[in-house]
């Protein structure tokens, strides 16, 4: 009896050593950023094909520009989304240019606590230092709105983040993004809006039960369990080509929200419309469409 009590007390010290060790595991790289100049209307351009403004403005409760406190249900709980304005306490105004690098290419909080997944930063792993010097002028432009980012609830035990390093070992896959010797500039400017900063794939694509993608078996084939119960249709260049989609009608939609029968987009992928690809390029969003429709497999 006292042997295995001995061996329980060890395999309870173990344990507990085991996860003060996960709970101590830093995680991200403190980056090294050249002394670049932001253009701001670069910077507002990604911000809006990123989704920064439909998902960190509460339109239906009338909230200021990038406040944050935009609800998303998932299976795990609900998150808000934070406030990104320049206001010192309750916004990104007292971060560093490399701090904020951090967290869009890292997902990783000043205090050194990973974000949720909810937060695309997969899909912006690559950009640029260019990219994060733009983007950190136009949100210097940001007026300061003093709400503070409502507190996430999430259910135990998705409500501790160390958890999340784990998550992140396991499942954190790179965008992918790098151009494809061959395919020419305007298929290779798709692919590195569709798979990296417009992030199609994180509504496009099935996950597992742990909210993880499927990129090897569902890529863009579809997601019947988007935050809040919505749905996101297939859009591999498979059943795009099937449906009738031509380049020219995807990239018209994007610019309108309005289909080849005359419907227009709904819920999250009008938003997307709306308040993103909207504001795109005609190039950008024909390269967008000229990527979705050829036939690849997303890798």
């Amino acid at each position: 009896m006292k042997r295995i009590y001995r061996l329980g007390l060890a395999s309870a010290v173990l344990a507990a050593a085991g996860l003060a060790a996960v709970i101590a595991w830093p995680i991200g790289l403190t980056p090294q950023l050249p002394d670049l100049t932001g253009e701001v209307d670069r910077g507002a351009y990604l911000a809006r094909a990123g989704g920064c403004i439909a998902c960190h403005t509460n339109f239906a409760e009338g909230g200021a520009p990038l406040a944050g406190g935009v609800k998303l249900e998932t299976p795990f709980g609900t998150l808000y989304s934070p406030n990104l304005t320049t206001d010192p306490d309750h916004g990104i105004g007292g971060w560093t240019i490399e701090e904020f690098a951090k967290a869009v290419r890292q997902g990783v909080a000043p205090d050194g606590q990973p974000y949720y997944p909810a937060f695309p930063y997969p899909f912006y792993a690559d950009f640029t230092d260019q990219d994060i010097a733009d983007l950190w002028a136009a949100f210097q432009t940001v007026p300061p709105v003093a709400t503070p980012s409502r507190a996430q609830e999430m259910a135990f035990p998705f409500n501790q983040r160390w958890g999340l390093k784990l998550w992140r070992a396991a499942f954190l896959e790179p965008p992918h993004t790098d151009p494809v010797p061959g395919k020419g500039d305007v298929w290779n400017r798709g692919r590195l809006l569709v798979e990296g900063v417009t992030h199609c794939a994180a509504c496009h694509t099935g996950r597992n039960l742990l909210g993880a993608r499927k990129s090897d078996t569902e890529h863009f084939k579809g997601s019947d369990a988007l935050p809040g119960g919505d749905k996101a249709p297939a859009i591999d260049s498979e059943i795009l080509q099937m449906r009738g989609w031509t380049v020219d009608s995807l990239a018209y939609a994007l610019r309108t929200g309005i289909m080849p029968d005359g419907d227009v987009f709904g819920g999250a992928m009008g938003e997307v419309v709306t308040y993103g690809t909207s504001f795109l390029t005609d190039e950008d969003r024909r390269a967008m469409a000229t990527y979705l429709l050829d036939d690849h497999d997303g890798g």
